[in-house]
């Protein structure tokens, strides 16, 4: 198996959080090192280039404030309380220099499926210098396609479910939905890892790419004990939220 750290730990969805600890914050990364855990985080695009940790594509659920954060420069978003707490959105520097190596990182690259890959670029050049285990996901193949043309160095992964029927989805083709489900883009994305969704297991592109190409498999999200069960048998790890069992 490539890259076994991908898969040593369980992947604390979000971080490890919590109460006092909200979701892709530095709170939760802490909690989750401390755990031992691995960390798995979401990033997107402010106004002004930065690459953020947040998952929502808005600012609603976590913040409060209106809008998207694509429109939202850096300065403002660090103004911005994190779920009533006193964490802030950290940047994906700020991520890497509080882990600092001490526990692996899966990050997704979040996309419109329109053809942006300037967070993707991003991504790589604040990874540039980092030492630490680092890896790079998204649900949109071209993301990936563009990084593996592109040589990134880090371990490349694509995030997939059974079907493309979800509203996030929205912006994607009939045919686009066709190849990410069944997975047509194997030659473009060259995928180092899948993180495939828990409720969907089991699947033939996971079953295949553990016994054929020998490639970590990663379920997500792991909330309940049968969730579990389901991971440990048709899954080389699970990314979590809540205990770890």
């Amino acid at each position: 198996m490539s890259f076994p750290w991908l898969v040593a730990r369980p992947i604390a969805h979000r971080g490890w959080h919590g109460a006092g600890r909200p979701e892709n914050s530095l709170a939760a990364a802490r909690a989750a090192i401390e755990a031992g855990c691995a960390i798995e985080c979401d990033i997107q695009r402010s106004a002004d280039g930065e690459a953020v940790v947040f998952h929502d594509e808005t600012l609603a659920r976590l913040t409060g404030a209106a809008g998207r954060i694509a429109d939202w420069p850096l300065a403002a978003l660090r103004g911005l309380e994190l779920a009533a707490s006193a964490e802030r959105i950290p940047t994906l520097g700020d991520l890497l220099g509080l882990i600092a190596g001490r526990a692996a990182l899966i990050c997704e690259i979040k996309s419109g499926f329109d053809g942006d890959f300037r967070l993707a670029a991003r991504a790589v050049e604040i990874a540039a210098g980092y030492d630490g285990p680092l890896a790079f996901k998204s649900f949109d193949p071209e993301v990936i396609a563009y990084l593996r043309a592109g040589a990134c160095p880090r371990p490349l992964g694509v995030v997939a479910e059974a079907d493309y029927e979800d509203p996030y989805f929205a912006a994607l083709t009939l045919a686009q939905k066709r190849d990410c489900a069944a997975f047509t883009h194997i030659g473009r994305t060259a995928p180092d890892f899948l993180s495939f969704s828990v409720d969907d297991l089991p699947h033939a592109v996971p079953t295949l790419m553990r016994a054929l190409a020998a490639k970590p498999v990663m379920a997500w999200t792991v909330r309940r004990p049968e969730q579990w069960a389901t991971a440990r048998l048709h899954a080389d790890q699970a990314v979590f939220e809540g205990d770890i069992r």
